[in-house]
């Protein structure tokens, strides 16, 4: 919304400066975007008559003027063609800067020169567009500053308003707020309106057809107008506010709407089928052409001003071109209505049609001010157009708006605000912005009944008329504290701390964590290649799922994350390392909620480094995967787990995969994937695959690991190789070598099998290292080699090993 300084003064008699109405308006709540100081260092353009207009011998479209500014008579050469010499123009002389930072210097044009410009009003800020140069009163004196003879010195406000406040869409409403920011009292000039002696109800009627959509119509017919250019002080009223100037009747509805907020639409009477109004919705599929040419196909939510025969006007959006005002109008029937916000926000936004009248008409119009804007505007184009008011006004309001009124206690207002306000001083502000107030008290309470006037729709609750009393007592008012309060440190539950710890790992890994959705399809399982009976079989079915492929709640991690390695190959990103830590859910025996456990399922394939120059191509196998899980395990010390290569899962290879177990307990499985699995999958290289239980790896976490001092003493490595049977598996001889050993072993390692020549067939060779470290002493031979036997007798016994 745009206001003047000068137009809000002729509301309010206030005595604020342009800066401080600017501040004060914000602190109410109309935030200032902008200002612009209309004629601000423009004195330099100044009054000037022409002496004498001559062809310029050089060009055809230019003229060389002799122009007498008071002080002298200067040349200069002039580009427009609507002057001759006596007139009175605006020259802005050497020197002089005009808006768009455009500085007039003394030039040569074509071999003339030229001391100045002579200004049309676009140049000088006062108008978009310009057909010439400005032509002024014949009247004026040579010499004097333009701004200030034509009374356009003037601060224009780009006000920033928000939805709720439509009362503010006017210069009335603005005005309103600011006399009772000042004190001032309000001064609504409504011109003496003077009527013929013809009815208008003799000659027009109104009806109303569908009252929901218009609750309120009202219409003056006005008789010999003549429809032509408007006066100056209107077409500088609407310029100072971003208004293009079309005619003096255009222009007088124009300026009430930016004036009084409410929209007006004038009709060329002669072009209304049966001279008659009828306000109803629009056909299904109904053909209308709007003021821009545009034929628009309507909608029975729609609603139209119609004539005898069909829609005129686009009801609160714009008129129609079969009956717009054009130079041939005579008379003019001129309409001021309400219109139900909702139903042209509707329309409005269906069409893509915005206009000044359906922004303010969607917000919520001033019902009351239907008849007080038709007579001032029958005023004023009388006085600007000619012509007679017929006697009378049609004014149709079948469904009256319901009186809204909001008790309000002056404790709550203190509460919320924090401030000490008596009844007195919240009356106040409350009659400042035109409020009914009436004070009540009941039982030592004080309250006020605010009766809502028409023109604030967004006033409905007293929270409401809270905030109105705050922004009017001043924001700044309001006392700073402190708020009260507890810093309170809430621990997330124990078993999201080891979640998060799991993700650590993993991340410190270099995996990346996946994310995807909790439902699969019924045929993820026969991918997997699962067994009939397996329970993962028996999934929770959802009763409205979006799609079959999402159908029901998945019961492992495994397809989730293989079809995210499928569509990562397929952008040939083939270098993986995924996990996904989520919950899956399983059918519960009996007819209660789902179980819900966690599990942690992680993938690998591709090179093991990142590509590049110095890393090797070495793909990843299934000991990177087995590294991983030592990991984990260490992370959250769990201790005693073998590795069972006997058993894994159906999708798993089975000469690739092992189960991970303490005791009899099954922590989860790894190893490679099935070739028959990727190939359900579409994956066609090596992918090595994680699926641990969370919840049995929380139960078999032991506690901290503790910490010992590092010994003082060097430790002794004894090497040993040994023959033993291809099919025994390293976890049997690991348990043999833990139960063996003795407290001065250290650590145990294998660093060698081997497998060729010199080993008989169905053999292998295994090297082991045993580090011996004493923590109070360091060691002796005999004690090193009474140790080591013993390993070595161990092996030879329970696993029939051979010293080699």
């Amino acid at each position: 919304m745009i206001v003047t300084y000068n137009w809000l003064k002729e509301f309010v008699d206030f005595e604020m400066s342009p800066d401080e109405l600017a501040h004060r308006l914000t602190m109410a709540g109309l935030e200032v975007d902008s200002m612009d100081f209309i004629g601000e260092g423009l004195d330099s353009v100044v009054t000037a008559r022409l002496v004498s207009v001559d062809k310029h011998p050089d060009a055809d479209k230019l003229t060389v003027c002799q122009v007498d500014y008071g002080q002298d008579t200067v040349q200069v050469v002039c580009g427009a063609t609507n002057h001759k010499a006596g007139d009175v123009v605006a020259l802005a002389t050497v020197g002089t800067v005009l808006p768009g930072d455009f500085k007039i210097k003394k030039s040569k044009i074509r071999g003339m020169e030229s001391f100045g410009m002579l200004c049309s009003e676009k140049e000088l800020g006062l108008a978009q567009d310009s057909d010439g140069i400005m032509i002024l009163s014949p009247d004026c004196e040579p010499g004097q500053p333009v701004f200030e003879v034509l009374g356009l010195k003037d601060v224009r406000y780009e006000l920033g308003l928000t939805p709720n406040r439509p009362d503010c869409l006017s210069v009335l409403g603005v005005a309103r707020e600011v006399s009772a920011m000042c004190g001032r009292s309000l001064n609504v000039n409504l011109p003496p309106l003077s009527e013929g002696d013809e009815s208008t109800r003799a000659l027009t009627s109104v009806t109303i057809e569908d009252a929901e959509y218009c609750p309120r119509y009202a219409a003056r017919l006005i008789r010999g107008v003549k429809v032509g250019p408007s006066p100056d002080w209107l077409v500088r009223k609407l310029e100072s506010v971003g208004q293009r100037s079309v005619n003096n009747v255009v222009d007088v509805t124009n300026f009430i709407l930016m004036e009084l907020g409410h929209p007006l639409h004038a009709f060329d009477y002669q072009r209304l089928a049966e001279g008659r109004i009828v306000v109803k919705r629009a056909a299904s599929k109904e053909q209308f052409t709007t003021l821009d040419s545009v034929s628009r196909s309507l909608e029975k939510s729609d609603l139209v001003i119609c004539d005898g025969q069909g829609a005129v006007a686009l009801a609160g959006v714009m008129g129609g071109e079969n009956s717009e005002v054009v130079a041939e109008t005579v008379d003019i029937l001129l309409e001021s209505a309400y219109f139900n916000p909702l139903a042209i926000r509707r329309t409005s936004k269906r069409l893509s049609l915005r206009s000044e009248a359906s922004h303010r008409f969607e917000r919520g119009a001033d019902i009351a001010m239907v008849p007080v804007a038709l007579d001032k505007a029958a005023a004023l184009i009388v006085q600007v157009a000619g012509g007679v008011v017929c006697k009378g006004m049609i004014d149709e309001f079948p469904r009256p708006l319901a009186e809204r009124k909001v008790t309000l206690a002056v404790q709550r207002v203190n509460e919320i605000l924090g401030l000490k306000l008596g009844m007195d001083d919240i009356q106040a502000h409350l009659l400042s912005i035109g409020l009914e107030v009436q004070p009540v008290e009941e039982k030592d309470i004080d309250r006020l009944v605010v009766t809502i006037p028409s023109f604030r729709p967004d006033l409905e609750r007293d929270i409401d008329l809270v905030e109105e009393v705050a922004r009017l007592n001043g924001y700044d008012n309001i006392p700073v504290t402190m708020p009260a309060g507890r810093m309170l440190c809430h621990l997330p539950p124990q078993h999201l701390r080891e979640v998060k710890r799991l993700r650590d790992v993993m991340v410190a890994a270099g995996f990346n964590e996946t994310v995807n959705y909790s439902f699969v399809a019924p045929e993820a399982w026969d991918r997997l290649e699962l067994s009939d009976d397996d329970p993962r079989r028996e999934p929770v079915k959802i009763l409205n799922p979006l799609t079959e492929d999402q159908s029901v709640m998945r019961t492992s991690l495994v397809p989730s994350l293989l079809e995210c390695v499928t569509r990562n190959v397929a952008y040939q990103n083939s270098d993986l390392h995924l996990f996904e830590l989520r919950p899956v859910f399983l059918t519960h025996t009996d007819d209660v909620l789902p179980i819900e456990k966690w599990r942690l399922c992680a993938v690998l394939c591709g090179r093991r480094e990142q590509e590049g120059w110095r890393q090797n191509d070495e793909k990843v196998d299934f000991y990177d995967l087995k590294g991983v899980v030592e990991q984990i395990l260490d992370s959250f010390n769990v201790a005693k787990v073998t590795w069972d290569g006997s058993s894994s899962e159906n999708f798993l290879h089975p000469g690739k995969s092992c189960t991970l177990k303490q005791k009899k307990t099954v922590l989860g499985t790894l190893g490679e994937v099935h070739p028959k699995v990727l190939a359900a999958f579409d994956i066609d290289q090596p992918v090595y695959l994680l699926d641990l239980d969370f919840e049995q790896l929380l139960m078999a976490a032991g506690g901290h690991g503790g910490f010992s001092a590092l010994s003082r003493f060097p430790q002794v490595a004894r090497d040993s190789a040994f023959l033993v049977d291809e099919d025994i598996p390293f976890s049997e001889i690991s348990e043999v070598l833990n139960r063996s050993t003795g407290k001065l072993v250290e650590d145990i390692v294998l660093f060698d099998v081997y497998r060729g020549k010199g080993i008989p067939e169905g053999k292998k060779s295994l090297a082991i290292r045993v580090r011996y470290r004493s923590d109070d002493r360091t060691l002796k031979d005999e004690e090193i080699q009474k140790a080591h036997d013993k390993i070595v007798k161990a092996l030879i016994a329970k696993l029939g090993a051979e010293i080699r």
